[in-house]
């Protein structure tokens, strides 16, 4: 393992750049507590509490498709994951080699917007969990204490994020374990198993919500492996996010489950989780406020990220630092949190209808980026080229990978089901959104197919001295 020249500073001083092998640190598991640690969280929490609410399904077959649909959205975090250690950048600056360096300017877009729309929501909701644990406190005053809090995590950076998740893993794994056992040692409503039942919209729209939950952590999931040693490998890091993903996640989306019905039909999620766990109410209430704050600090460094890379890409001599984070993380702050401030009432399922809009562009994105990594260059990519003014061996724009993610993007159109566009042919099974498999069918081998031609083209071109 390489040995660190110098004490690691808490303070992140990298930005967008690559990360020395002297200064790589950490082992495989600090990426199971991060993932782990991240979604034991008051959203995933809320969504699960949908499963029974909005989609009817009953426990057994509500356990079943959040099970299914994180198991298998998992495998897509995990791969993004393992990339960090051999690339040491950032996820959005890799997309440069498969989307040349202003082709990647596109995902970085819907990106960034992702992650804000989570801090916004996160936001919202610690400032309804600081109201609801005291309710002296305004609700402006709550959402701003959170939004700061958040922030000051996100601009200390890397390193205080995976020190507070290995705590958070403990706490509040052991926490939502002690609420599972309040909840069944007590009485349950009669219709705790029968509540719903079983329809296969509400079902696959289940399954989906879980794979694209996944899928939306992935254009930042080797932000925070990407310091670990390059000799670590890809296995350890694999196993390490795939366990610590899908396990979090599926255990916060089944108590969100378990505490709807456990409660009275219509009871609003959180309130059902404070009714159901009693005592161990306000306690999972403080919990679940601190790794709001502590999970927030993800998605505004992500997107702090992703304009660095943006900015960046119109000028590649330029190596931002701590005071660029500092500023960009402002401003953001002082915009998501004018947005909050003026949310409605039923925000949070407005945004849970956007995240499975986005299904539309991040599927395509993440099978161009894993048939990229895994299948053409198998992890080899030349980084002086991805800082190159002009792109080096990976161009401008790379037309094979732009023309395969729009297409991938436009033949889920007429199978998709969101909220924010109905396709002709979304109601083949009975309303549900199937576009995310069509999406993956079509753009896997279409992308294999265009970028075998042009990675062979490149590997004759560095073979003729064309590149470094």
């Amino acid at each position: 393992m390489p040995q660190m020249s110098r004490q690691d500073p808490l303070i992140e001083h990298h930005t967008v750049d690559y990360v020395p092998l002297a200064e790589r640190h950490g082992k495989a598991r600090d990426l199971f507590t991060l993932w782990f640690s991240t979604n034991i969280a008051p959203l995933p929490v809320v969504t699960g509490a949908m499963v029974t609410q909005v989609f009817h399904l009953n426990l057994l077959w509500g356990l079943l498709a959040i099970a299914l649909g994180h198991l298998l959205g998992g495998v897509v975090i995990a791969l993004a994951s393992a990339q960090g250690p051999r690339m040491g950048i950032p996820q959005m600056v890799q997309s440069r080699g498969q989307f040349g360096r202003y082709g990647a300017l596109l995902i970085v877009f819907f990106a960034a917007l992702i992650y804000i729309g989570f801090f916004i929501s996160n936001i919202v909701l610690a400032g309804k969990s600081i109201v609801g644990i005291v309710p002296s406190v305004p609700v402006p005053a709550s959402i701003l204490i959170g939004a700061l809090s958040a922030t000051a995590i996100g601009v200390i950076g890397y390193r205080f994020i995976h020190t507070l998740n290995r705590i958070g893993t403990w706490v509040m794994g052991s926490a939502l374990l002690a609420g599972f056992v309040y909840i069944f040692a007590h009485d349950l409503p009669a219709d705790f198993l029968t509540r719903g039942g079983f329809n296969a919209a509400g079902w696959l729209a289940t399954v989906s919500l879980g794979i694209i939950w996944q899928i939306s952590f992935s254009p930042y999931t080797s932000d925070y492996s990407r310091y670990l040693p390059a000799d670590i490998g890809i296995t350890r890091p694999f196993i390490a996010t795939y366990l610590g993903a899908t396990l979090g996640t599926i255990l916060s989306f089944a108590f969100g489950l378990v505490a709807a019905l456990a409660t009275p039909e219509g009871t609003e999620a959180m309130v059902a989780v404070k009714q159901a766990t009693g005592a161990l109410g306000p306690i999972l209430m403080v919990l679940f406020l601190l790794n709001i704050i502590s999970h927030n600090a993800l998605n505004l460094y992500g997107a702090v990220l992703s304009i660095i890379t943006s900015i960046q890409t119109f000028a590649s001599h330029w190596t931002p630092g701590i005071k660029v984070r500092v500023v960009l993380s402002g401003i953001i702050l002082a915009g998501c949190c004018v947005v909050a401030l003026g949310a409605s009432a039923d925000f949070i399922a407005q945004f849970i209808g956007l995240i499975l809009a986005l299904l539309l562009v991040l599927v395509p994105w993440a099978s161009i980026n894993l048939i990229d990594f895994y299948v053409i260059k198998r992890g080899v990519y030349d980084i002086a080229s991805i800082f190159q003014a002009d792109g080096g061996v990976y161009g401008r724009f790379n037309l094979h990978a732009i023309v395969a993610y729009f297409i991938g993007i436009l033949v889920q159109l007429p199978f998709a089901n969101t909220s924010l566009y109905v396709g002709p042919w979304a109601n083949l099974v009975d309303g549900a959104d199937l576009s995310w498999l069509v999406g993956l069918a079509v753009t896997c081998p279409l992308y294999y197919c265009l970028a075998t031609r042009k990675h062979t083209q490149k590997v004759r071109a560095v073979k003729l001295g064309y590149s470094d």
